[in-house]
């Protein structure tokens, strides 16, 4: 996925109402862009960082500057609304753990109820419901930064649909360079772990995809562990000795 416009280096003077930050670029100017990112960015939003803005050209826009990166150990990408289009360019291009022979994205399955990709092949339909993770923390990249009831709700209708007998994946896009490996922020929401334990045992397949990311763009890149038991971060010497499994894509019933 390529940026529209080449990117412009900024640096934060601040972020706040969620949606807006404050920027100023190399010549003095200060912008106002928007931050499509409803998380807390932890580690990510501190003033003086070193940002990426791409300036988008559309009159029906408030503002024609969006946020696109930030140097955070290595790039990470602000914008969550990426991940869906970088991995709907890699179902394109083909990713071998999600074999498929076509692929819908945004479908609404049942009544108030919308998964982010439907995979077709000849073993019928795969659900595949995409997260962006940002977060870093003691050697791990972590999911969720904040506590996020709707991505519970994802897990939950996921877990629906696999108990049916319908095939169903969560897959985590890893928006940073570092570190190369994922687990959940249990500590962070204690409500979205048990959701992910419950998802896990009823077979919903849990995987974890890299990302190559640049001021031109960003692209699926190779497949990262996922550490399957997530508990507080506080216990962070028991965490540590789950190390990510090797099986990338594989489900454990427990």
């Amino acid at each position: 996925m390529r940026f529209q416009t080449p990117l412009v280096r900024a640096t934060l003077i601040r972020r706040y109402k969620r949606f807006l930050a404050d920027m100023v670029l190399a010549d003095g100017t200060e912008v106002t862009a928007h931050c499509a990112n409803p998380g807390a960015m932890t580690g990510m939003a501190h003033p003086g960082a070193d940002c990426w803005l791409e300036y988008v050209p559309d009159p029906k826009r408030k503002l024609r500057w969006s946020w696109r990166l930030v140097e955070s150990g290595g790039l990470a990408v602000v914008d969550t609304g990426l991940a869906n289009r970088v991995v709907a360019e890699a179902l394109l291009q083909g990713l071998p753990d999600l074999p498929h022979d076509q692929f819908r994205a945004e479908v609404t399955i049942t009544p108030g109820t919308r998964v982010d990709f439907v995979l077709t092949d000849r073993q019928g339909d795969t659900l595949v419901e995409v997260k962006s993770v940002t977060l870093a923390r003691n050697g791990w990249s972590e999911f969720p930064d904040s506590v996020t009831a709707r991505g519970t709700r994802h897990l939950q209708e996921l877990t629906t649909a696999a108990q049916t007998g319908q095939r169903a994946v969560m897959l985590y896009l890893l928006a940073r360079e570092n570190p190369q490996r994922i687990r959940i922020a249990g500590d962070i929401d204690p409500a979205y772990a048990a959701a992910f334990d419950v998802a896990r045992a009823a077979g919903v397949r849990m995987i974890g995809l890299g990302t190559a990311i640049t001021v031109h763009g960003v692209s699926a890149a190779a497949p990262v562990p996922l550490d399957d038991l997530p508990q507080a971060i506080g216990a962070s010497d028991k965490t540590e000795s789950h190390a990510a499994r090797p099986g990338y894509g594989q489900h454990s019933k427990s």
